[in-house]
């Protein structure tokens, strides 16, 4: 049986959100504009009440909550796509996320809960850098869970999504989802939907769970009868190994390997055409012009050519394995899973030491 939730203490800013595009969560530096509350917004107010007949909630309650969440206009602006035209650029996005300060927690986090992270290990054969690179990205072991009030965020990013988003409507819907996926589980566990902080975007916890990934893949994995994403390093773990093990992770199999292009000969737009996407044989790869290393060369299943740009300087480029793609279903995002990976590396390298 899941207990309530504890709302967590109001630290730090919110890390990296997941699955979906909108990380680089980040606490504002100056006082947040908050503005008008929804309860005077009589179309919100009709969305609580169908939202309350959808999900079989209180209406009053579900009106109570909408109506209690402010309007944000920095969210609107946070969850903005960069300029068209902004470069990507791999060395500065891992230079955010693979720094002594994420390797020291990580180091202090893995000794911490190293029985917990092998019995997660041995239950799902997700290993134990992989999910202490995921925390470490995502909030640095609990040091930035997010100040933003989850309704707050939800409510404004569900009904006043910026309109001049390419994807504005789509993402609308997405957030709207999220939002009933959040009623639904605050309302499950008796916690004050008012109480709970996260991102900008609604995520929450180390490690920073969307609404519904926290109802289909959190665990109780301290076997205290409840989850607790905000205070329990075993329900993280668990969960965070869980969510990863429902999306086809595959025990023992590499994320990546290296790889060298062959100019002549080489038919890059095909190579990259699938994106993160495993599509391709090693023998493919290989014919239209990657130079595989050995260890790839006899890898059985798919992979894809992976291109990490890196501002005016030549790419980076990886082959990745279905776990390599299984990573960018945390966070859509081949930068965030190479962070995550190599984060991971640089703390299990540190422990050994």
């Amino acid at each position: 049986m899941v207990r309530a939730v504890k709302a967590p203490p109001s630290h730090g800013h919110a890390g990296t959100s997941k699955r979906a595009k909108h990380n680089k969560t980040q606490a504002p530096r100056k006082a947040e504009t908050v503005g008008p509350l929804y309860a005077g917004r009589p179309e919100v107010m009709q969305a609580a009440d169908g939202i309350a007949q959808r999900l079989g909630l209180e209406p009053q309650w579900v009106r109570q909550a909408l109506g209690g969440a402010h309007y944000m206009p920095g969210i609107a602006r946070a969850i903005a796509p960069p300029p068209v035209g902004t470069p990507k650029n791999w060395t500065l996005y891992r230079s955010r996320f693979i720094d002594s300060v994420r390797i020291n927690a990580g180091v202090k986090f893995w000794r911490d809960n190293r029985e917990t992270l092998e019995r997660a290990e041995q239950q799902t054969g997700v290993p134990a850098n992989i999910i202490v690179g995921i925390i470490g990205v995502e909030t640095i072991y609990g040091q930035q869970v997010g100040t933003y009030r989850v309704m707050d965020a939800l409510t404004t990013l569900a009904f006043d999504f910026p309109t001049q988003h390419p994807r504005a409507k789509e993402r609308a819907a997405f957030f709207l989802s999220e939002l009933e996926a959040f009623l639904v589980l605050t309302q499950r566990t008796g916690t004050d939907p008012l109480a709970l902080r996260g991102s900008y975007a609604g995520a929450i916890g180390l490690p920073q769970f969307m609404p519904s990934s926290w109802n289909k893949y959190a665990v109780d994995f301290d076997g205290d009868g409840r989850i607790d994403l905000f205070h329990s390093a075993a329900d993280v773990i668990g969960s965070v190994a869980n969510y990863f093990k429902a999306f086809q992770w595959r025990a023992g199999m590499p994320t990546h390997y290296a790889v060298r292009l062959n100019s002549e000969g080489m038919d890059k737009a095909a190579l990259l055409a699938p994106d993160i996407l495993p599509t391709f044989t090693a023998a493919t790869m290989a014919a239209l012009g990657a130079d595989l290393d050995a260890r790839a060369l006899q890898h059985t299943g798919p992979l894809a050519l992976v291109e990490l740009q890196n501002g005016d300087a030549p790419p980076l480029y990886v082959v990745g394995t279905e776990n390599f793609y299984a990573i960018t279903r945390y966070n859509w995002s081949s930068y965030y899973a190479l962070a995550v990976i190599e984060l991971g590396q640089e703390i299990a390298a540190a422990m050994s030491k």
